[in-house]
């Protein structure tokens, strides 16, 4: 029996109609699955209803990762794609499996030898980089740093050397509630000198995206608290 495949949708990054950051592709690819595997169901019913305002909800199989144990259930997730259906799966923004517990499942179906295939939508992590001018050709996307301040002031001094030696841009993320108090430790941690991007709300009318040096960011400090944000820095 030849196995299904799974086709990794692209969310919104917020509140953007759809026609103007989603290909044309994902609609046809979500119109015809009925299996999914998201992130959190009500906000992936909510997005299939707006692609496809047409599809009934009913009829729509949705597993629900477990958000503390991501393993959990994965073997009777892909039970489908093993029987020959086809599967989506959903972050609850952006690209599934870019800092994303959708990896599991990518790497599950390669075990498992079923066929993966990525579609194009937004990613704020590629959109903060390519808007930053910073150096798009040697960068590590480092996630979350430490929360405790000693050991997040060592991450970032540790980074930033790392960044000077390599030529490289460091990317970070935060969850949105916390922005401020990180980007209160960039300004007082990193060297004045070094570039530092931030970019907010990124597709949607609030966008804003800025590249100073720290110095500069010094005596003009943006509001982020609660805006999906992503950190760039680069020493020189």
């Amino acid at each position: 029996m030849n196995k299904g495949t799974l086709f990794l949708i692209p969310a919104p990054l917020g509140a953007t109609p759809i026609d103007e950051i989603m290909p044309e592709t994902v609609k046809k690819t979500v119109a015809k699955l009925r299996y999914f595997i998201v992130e959190n169901e009500k906000t992936a019913r909510r997005f299939i209803k707006q692609i496809c305002p047409e599809k009934k909800q009913s009829e729509l199989v949705v597993y629900q990762l477990n958000k503390h144990d991501k393993t959990a259930g994965l073997d009777n997730f892909i039970k489908p794609l093993l029987a020959g259906e086809d599967i989506g799966l959903l972050s609850e923004a952006g690209l599934p499996a870019i800092a994303d517990p959708g990896g599991l499942v990518v790497a599950m179906a390669h075990r498992k030898q079923v066929p993966v295939k990525p579609l194009c939508g937004p990613s704020s992590l590629m959109l903060a980089l390519m808007s930053s001018g910073l150096n798009g050709q040697n960068f590590s996307f480092e996630g979350y740093l430490p929360k405790e301040q000693g050991a997040l002031k060592k991450q970032i001094k540790l980074l930033e050397k790392r960044s000077l030696h390599e030529k490289k841009s460091i990317i970070c993320i935060e969850t949105p509630y916390r922005n401020n108090k990180l980007f209160q430790s960039f300004i007082k941690y990193l060297h004045a000198d070094t570039r530092l991007c931030v970019a907010s709300d990124l597709t949607l009318p609030t966008e804003f995206i800025k590249t100073l040096p720290v110095n500069k960011w010094r005596q003009h400090q943006p509001d982020l608290h609660k805006r999906p944000t992503v950190f760039i820095f680069q020493s020189r």
